[in-house]
């Protein structure tokens, strides 16, 4: 006898189940951002603090991220020769060719567990000359980020620093805070390309002025000016905590 049909709802059903399988799928595979993570190996490494801060904030940072790149903040940041490889976190097309989110989250899982060890490795950095060269830190990570800047993804950067930088054209000790001067210095510094180009990067800063306590007037005037600094960069959004 000839098999009956499946009643009309039960059809519209087994439609729904497969178009919500399909949506689990595309989810569990869809690209997230392109990363940077700088960690500053001068006296910003000293406090117990700045390393708990990579430990607990660097992980969740990670998970969002189909590839992180690495640079630490050193007396030389650009010629450093303390570097970590960057580590592709999302799946290859040969690993996971039909996109299967399993997949995808395994090979995530394996590949996150090595972002840690090299960041932490960055604080201890030899020393390179004296201070801090916290913007040849950023120029040398965006080097790196543009060879994988993809349309489709979002950019991002987390730094560890307190961004106490006092090397070569940027000494933020003996800045000039008058709002007039603030502007020329960042015209100075965009106009001999020593600011990188951060345009479409979202950054946040962890541990910034850390030691603020020991001059507070001064800590309102650089937060200034290194929120103008950023935009003109061209990095949207920046949080400084």
């Amino acid at each position: 006898m000839a098999r009956r049909g499946r009643p009309a709802h039960a059809a519209a059903l087994g439609v729904l189940l497969v178009v919500a399988t399909a949506g689990v799928a595309a989810c569990g595979t869809e690209a997230r951002a392109v990363c940077g993570v700088i960690v500053d190996s001068t006296s910003y490494a000293d406090p117990a603090t700045s390393r708990t801060d990579v430990t607990s904030k660097l992980p969740a940072f990670a998970r969002e991220c189909d590839w992180i790149g690495f640079a630490a903040v050193t007396g030389s940041s650009e010629s450093s020769t303390c570097r970590q490889d960057p580590v592709p976190i999302a799946a290859t097309r040969a690993e996971n060719p039909n996109d299967n989110p399993v997949v995808e989250e395994r090979v995530r899982e394996h590949r996150g567990t090595e972002v840690l060890p090299r960041a932490v490795k960055l604080f201890d950095c030899p020393p390179e000359g004296e201070g801090s060269d916290v913007l040849g830190a950023l120029r040398y990570l965006v080097k790196q980020l543009s060879a994988q800047r993809q349309p489709d993804k979002a950019h991002q950067i987390i730094v560890f620093s307190d961004l106490i930088n006092n090397r070569g054209e940027l000494d933020i000790n003996r800045l000039d805070l008058a709002e007039s001067a603030q502007q020329q210095k960042i015209k100075e510094l965009r106009d001999a390309r020593l600011l990188p180009d951060l345009t479409g990067y979202a950054v946040i800063v962890h541990g910034f002025l850390r030691e603020k306590t020991s001059n507070p007037d001064r800590f309102p005037l650089l937060e200034s000016f290194w929120r103008e600094a950023f935009e003109a960069s061209g990095a949207s959004p920046v949080d400084l905590l």
